[in-house]
């Protein structure tokens, strides 16, 4: 996999929402028993993009994002 993470704050507020909302509304994301807004999954994902838990990586041969934790082999092997 060619990937590259993308700092947040280089993209635009249109894209990062874009990203977000695609990723929350992604099929196999399950919040638990509990029903947590759409909203509120794309409000927790952007504060853990913010606070470093986690990063936005784009896959260069798909074209495609995706938001993964920093601890994840993949992002530590980004660099």
């Amino acid at each position: 996999m060619k990937a590259v993470k993308i700092p947040y704050a280089q993209l635009s507020p249109e894209a990062l929402h874009g990203v977000i909302e695609e990723f929350v509304t992604r099929d196999g994301t399950d919040y638990g028993e509990v029903e947590v807004s759409l909203e509120t999954k794309m409000a927790q994902v952007l504060a853990q993009i913010k606070s470093g838990k986690a990063v936005i990586v784009f896959d260069q041969a798909t074209e495609s994002c995706t938001v993964l934790r920093s601890n994840d082999p993949l992002v530590k092997a980004l660099g």
